[in-house]
Formats: C-alpha cells, sequence, structure tokens
C-alpha cells in the first residue's frame, strides 16, 4: 500500500506543476495532496506541524492567484473582460500550440488585449490594461510554480530519506 501511495502521491506532484500553468486546476492544493499521501506512508512518521504549514502555504497562494491579477488589472486599468481574455488566450496556447513554448508567453497578452478592446477600450488603454492583467497572471503563475517546485523537492527528499523503508527490495 505504502509504494501505491507513494507513486500515486508523485503523480499528483507532477499535476500539481502542470496545475500552476492551467487555471482549472489548482497546483499548489494538488501539490500538497501528493505531500499528504507521502505522509500517510506507515514509513514516513507523521509531522502534522509540516503539513499543517504545507496547507497554509498551499491555501494562501491559492487565494493569491485570484487577487494577484485582479490587481494588476486594477492598478493598469483593465477590466474583467481583460482578465477573462487573459485566460482565454492561456487556453488557446495549451490547445492550439501554434507558437510552442511561446504561446505561453504571448497568447494571454493577445487575449487580455482582445477583452480589453472588446470592452469599447481606445488602443492605448486597452494595451496599458493587457499588460497589466498579463502581468498579473505571470506573478501568480510564477508563484504558483515556485511553490509547486519546492513541494515536490520536499517530497523526493523525504522519500529519499526513507528509501530503505520504503523500497525494501531494492537493499
Amino acid at each position: 500500500m505504502d509504494i501505491a501511495l507513494l507513486i500515486f502521491g508523485f503523480i499528483l506532484m507532477l499535476v500539481g506543476i502542470i496545475g500552476s500553468f492551467l487555471p482549472v486546476l489548482p497546483g499548489p492544493t494538488v501539490s500538497w495532496v501528493g505531500l499528504l499521501l507521502l505522509y500517510l506512508t506507515k514509513v514516513v512518521p507523521d509531522d502534522w506541524i509540516f503539513l499543517g504549514i504545507t496547507l497554509v502555504i498551499a491555501l494562501v497562494v491559492f487565494a493569491l492567484d485570484y487577487i494577484i491579477p485582479a490587481v494588476g488589472t486594477k492598478k493598469f486599468g483593465g477590466t474583467r473582460a481583460g482578465m477573462i481574455g487573459t485566460t482565454l488566450g492561456l487556453l488557446v496556447a495549451l490547445f492550439v500550440p501554434v507558437l510552442g513554448p511561446l504561446g505561453i508567453i504571448i497568447w494571454p497578452f493577445v487575449g487580455a488585449l482582445v477583452g480589453e478592446l472588446m470592452n469599447k477600450a481606445d488602443k492605448k488603454t486597452a494595451t496599458k490594461a493587457a499588460f497589466g492583467s498579463f502581468i498579473g497572471f505571470l506573478t501568480g503563475t510564477f508563484l504558483k510554480f515556485v511553490v509547486t517546485v519546492v513541494f515536490l523537492g520536499l517530497f523526493i527528499s523525504t522519500a529519499w530519506e526513507y528509501k530503505a523503508a520504503l523500497f525494501p527490495f531494492f537493499n
């Protein structure tokens, strides 16, 4: 059972990293569940303080993911249409990989710009607002990515520390 928890936990860690880029998946919280599964094994001792601290971090980042883009958009004079456009642009980048990895940067900006222009903003205002929405999106995504990678590092280091007990058939 420990091996199944370990494997499923590791898969959740990877899904969490992917979720830091996808707006539909809460990356840090998914990664936290992966950490929880590791600590639910019989081999790794319970550390509820560690799990509590990492849960608080995951939930704070989850909340900030909604706050940061809104602040970025408002700061640069944007509207809700720009935020929606940013999200739609990201989805275009994920499902229509025309520009490859560069598309994850370009399409959200284009989406924000189109959203602001559809909201009847002039070109200068729309560009400024799209830039603010885009910066907010990038900041939130970067924060989620860093947290999920740190969680993965904690997962791997903890699993490595107890590798002899987790993988007795390798000894």
